[in-house]
């Protein structure tokens, strides 16, 4: 069941059929990828009361830090709506709340579904073959043939049927399933699915462009190294194979977004906006730069509450703030700063926990990847531990580039991850009937 389900967790919601439910002042959209989620919750249940529910046990860490972080977003939507009464859409941020919540529900699926090896090359190999036909249908866009989100001019980053940044997400997701089976064969992770994860991830992260993904790589590729210099198992020829993947996927982002880097170069030079884009163009890095700074100003001025779940989305909050964005920012275009009709948000979900929800929500959203990181590293002997410690790194950097939005494809990835971490501690602990070592 959840490997039947990543197709349509990984797949832009354009394609997806979709029913619309209208409740009071607002809409609740439901998509393909929610009933999936809800099949996968439901498979899990019947698992839990045929099987057990034994593997949970070794989750709790996690389990209590997400009830935290959401019982905390619960008391943002209310505090939203006190800091300012008519303009915070209480309603529609609720709506996206609960279905933040559907999502997190995959973190302990995974455990009740996953039950043995078996299971998981099930679930690994549906992984690497939906990013492989998303790698070749990227490969088509580049080359220029008009399908599914490209518009057949080719080259530069393409989408390819799921949205960049999150095709970013997949593909590297994807790539640290070979990476971990080059880095220890001993895990038996079995040849094809390396060679498949391997190939379509490179294709997938470098066509998909996206450089919060890349040092996320980084990230992930230090933990493991870390961990295998600990263990005296870091072998010269397997480091240079790992290493030659990761400059390779290295050099083709920095080829595919140089024009992108070039105009953060001026950015960052102060250069005029005129010749970093046009004036229906908005510089990416300097746009999230720019966003960057207003939400940390909306948190200075609110450090411990915050201004509500998905507050900095709100003209009511962020007008505010853009007398003094004009001035630090001069030279930026017009399109670069949020309005009514351009509600842009942080589109960084650290600054946002911290603008959103206060300290206290950066708090319980980071002690969710610490308490996943701690269940990981209790299993880092087994093929799953080392795959989700490894994945906790790429996570800190993907939501570095992405705020809080629900039911997107970053939203599964991580809470995916997340479950995988607690699977490993209960195959140590007992619950579960296999090792992957």
């Amino acid at each position: 069941m959840l490997a039947a389900a990543l197709p349509l967790l990984f797949l832009h919601v354009h394609y997806q059929p979709g029913i619309v439910v209208h409740a009071g002042s607002t809409s609740v959209h439901a998509y393909l990828s929610d009933f999936a989620v809800l099949a996968v919750v439901a498979a899990a249940l019947v698992s839990g009361a045929v099987d057990g529910w034994g593997p949970l046990r070794a989750g709790r860490p996690l389990w209590i830090a997400g009830v935290l972080f959401f019982v905390w977003v619960l008391v943002e939507i209310a505090w939203g709506r006190h800091v300012s009464s008519t303009g915070y859409a209480w309603h529609a941020h609720a709506v996206t709340g609960a279905k933040f919540f559907e999502y997190a529900l995959l973190a302990p699926a995974v455990p009740l579904l996953l039950r043995d090896a078996r299971d998981v090359a099930v679930a690994a190999w549906s992984l690497a073959a939906w990013n492989g036909l998303a790698a070749a249908v990227g490969l088509a866009q580049f080359f220029g043939a008009a399908v599914f989100m490209a518009d057949g001019r080719g080259g530069g980053r393409q989408a390819s049927f799921i949205g960049s940044s999150d095709w970013a997400a997949l593909a590297a997701a994807t790539l640290l399933v070979g990476i971990v089976g080059i880095a220890l064969p001993r895990l038996g992770l079995g040849r094809a699915l390396i060679a498949v994860a391997t190939a379509g991830g490179v294709v997938g992260m470098i066509i998909a462009g996206a450089l919060a993904s890349v040092i996320g790589l980084a990230t992930a590729l230090t933990v493991l190294a870390v961990v295998l210099v600990a263990r005296r198992e870091l072998r010269p020829r397997r480091v240079a194979a790992v290493a030659a993947v990761g400059l390779v996927v290295l050099a083709g982002t920095l080829a595919i977004r140089s024009s992108d880097l070039n105009a953060f170069r001026n950015f960052v030079d102060s250069a005029p906006a005129s010749s970093q884009s046009s004036p229906d163009r908005t510089p990416s890095y300097a746009h999230r730069t720019l966003l960057s700074w207003l939400g940390y100003e909306i948190w200075r001025n609110h450090p411990v509450l915050g201004v509500g779940w998905e507050g900095t989305t709100e003209p009511a909050v962020f007008d505010p703030y853009l007398p003094a964005a004009h001035r630090r920012f001069p030279n930026e275009t017009p399109l670069a700063f949020p309005s009514a009709n351009r509600r842009y948000g942080v589109q960084d979900a650290w600054i946002e926990a911290a603008a959103d929800l206060g300290a206290v929500g950066l708090v319980l959203w980071a002690a969710l990847f610490a308490a996943a990181a701690w269940l990981a590293a209790q299993a880092r002997r087994s093929a799953t531990g080392l795959y989700a410690l490894a994945g906790l790194g790429l996570l800190v950097w993907l939501w570095a580039a992405q705020g809080f939005y629900a039911g997107i494809p970053l939203d599964a990835l991580t809470w995916l991850v997340f479950g995988v971490a607690a699977l490993h501690l209960s195959e140590r602990t007992g619950s579960t009937a296999y090792k992957l070592e």
